[in-house]
């Protein structure tokens, strides 16, 4: 079997984030294409498309490299954390904390998958900017640390808290721009996210009179899908700016969470850093800040998402229709699209494919791949070069390990794919496929329409 195929960007597999395809891709004898010991055809077959596949090796190899990374660079404690809204299961949250992980969380679903996987509470973060009274005190009951956005979380705390201090980490703004998509920046001072720069001292101040709060830790993060490193250095500044105030006023803030955002290789052209260069860059740049202003070196904190799981992810399709418009474009279909992987319509992102049976064959076209959704813009990759196809080959698309489950709906009420984690040989069912009957499953027919045939 080889080893080798022309996705892999590196022999580094403790940065995957810089590969196109999971660490363990292969071409089989018969020239298709393996991911953890499984050929891809066979998959299809076995659980239908369209399928997710998630690689066991990809994802534990991408936590032991941040793990690794965080005790080479730096020299105070730290605890990485993984940023479920990328891609939240029972599987995923199981694996990281076993992996030494911690979780963040945006939603009472999942705080709740996160729990119930078995991650402690005091290793769970929960975030948002509108926090309902119900996710606040599921937080608080299971000795969460609640990231404060703003006065109202402080409001409705105030309500919830009983005989325990809860544990707060207040979100600032930093002001810090960086070149990603405008949906995605969440640095810049127009954001919806975090305590402006001047509301901090007012915060510190209610809170140092609030007998029912312990800050112990301050929080920001830039953005996602981030290349460049000097807006991390930069953050480094603003946050130990942030640190010194806090403990002036007295709080034993001993945690500093920097976000997460480090981009992955969706294409050829792009070249993220590695999670070493990223660990170095904030691990150094947060100690000589720390150092400049005498503050005992916080705990590091570090939430990783999509340059966790996304290159350990592929999902693969069945062609279908083929329509050719002479001198313009080939379109061909496939039985998913935008309920499965909404980022091409929602922020014009770019993917690698191939075909499972044929993934080192030369293209003779260039093709549109489009889904099968009711929209024009339900397109996956507008030009992608294949060897001659067919109705019922399999197209494998890489790097769809975050945000494309998470993100996934029913639209024209097609259920959701199935999610398969492989390793070694075997493959394991995640999530099971919805079938059309879940889809109606939480509708209510009032009786005044009449009885259902």
């Amino acid at each position: 079997m080889k080893s080798k195929t022309p996705y892999e960007s590196n022999s580094d597999h403790l940065s995957p984030n810089r590969n196109i395809a999971p660490i363990t891709t292969e071409i089989n004898d018969e020239g298709a294409l393996v991911i953890g010991g499984c050929d891809l055809p066979t998959l299809a077959s076995r659980y239908g498309t369209p399928l997710y596949i998630l690689d066991e090796l990809t994802l534990r190899a991408t936590c032991r490299g941040y793990i690794k990374a965080l005790k080479n660079h730096y020299k105070g404690s730290s605890l990485p954390l993984y940023a479920s809204k990328a891609n939240s299961s029972l599987v995923l949250s199981k694996l990281v904390s076993s992996e030494g992980f911690g979780l963040d969380v945006v939603s009472e679903g999942e705080l709740i998958t996160a729990l119930e996987s078995g991650v402690k509470g005091e290793d769970i973060f929960l975030h948002g900017n509108n926090k309902s009274i119900e996710e606040l005190s599921l937080a608080y009951d299971n000795d969460v640390t609640v990231v404060v956005d703003n006065n109202h979380d402080l409001d409705c705390l105030e309500e919830i808290v009983s005989s325990k201090p809860a544990r707060l980490m207040l979100r600032l703004t930093p002001g810090i721009e960086c070149h990603t998509h405008e949906y995605i920046k969440t640095g810049h001072l127009d954001s919806k996210f975090g305590f402006d720069p001047d509301q901090f001292e007012e915060v510190l101040l209610r809170l140092k009179n609030a007998p029912w709060a312990r800050l112990t830790g301050l929080h920001a993060h830039i953005g996602s899908q981030i290349f460049e490193l000097q807006p991390h250095r930069d953050l480094a500044v603003v946050l130990a700016d942030a640190l010194k105030l806090a403990r002036d006023f007295g709080h034993p803030v001993d945690d500093l969470n920097v976000g997460g955002g480090l981009g992955i290789r969706y294409i050829k052209e792009d070249d993220p850093p590695s999670i070493d260069e990223w660990v170095a860059v904030i691990s150094r740049s947060l100690e000589e800040a720390c150092m400049e202003r005498k503050l005992e070196l916080p705990r590091l904190i570090c939430e990783p998402g999509r340059s966790l799981v996304a290159t350990a992810g592929v999902t693969l399709y069945r062609l279908g229709s083929r329509k050719v418009i002479p001198g313009i474009r080939t379109y061909l279909s496939v039985d998913g699209g935008m309920s499965d992987n909404p980022r091409p319509i929602t922020y014009q992102s770019l993917y690698t494919a191939c075909l499972a049976e044929a993934p080192l064959a030369s293209g003779v076209e260039t093709v549109t791949i489009a889904g099968k959704h009711c929209e024009s813009g339900d397109v996956v990759i507008k030009r992608l070069e294949l060897p001659p196809s067919k109705s019922g080959d399999v197209l494998v698309v890489f790097s769809t390990g975050a945000y494309n489950s998470s993100m996934s709906s029913n639209y024209n009420r097609i259920p959701r794919p199935a999610t398969v984690m492989v390793q070694n040989g075997q493959s394991d069912l995640v999530q099971r496929r919805e079938v059309p009957e879940d889809l109606i499953r939480l509708d209510v027919l009032p009786s005044r329409f009449g009885a259902v045939k």
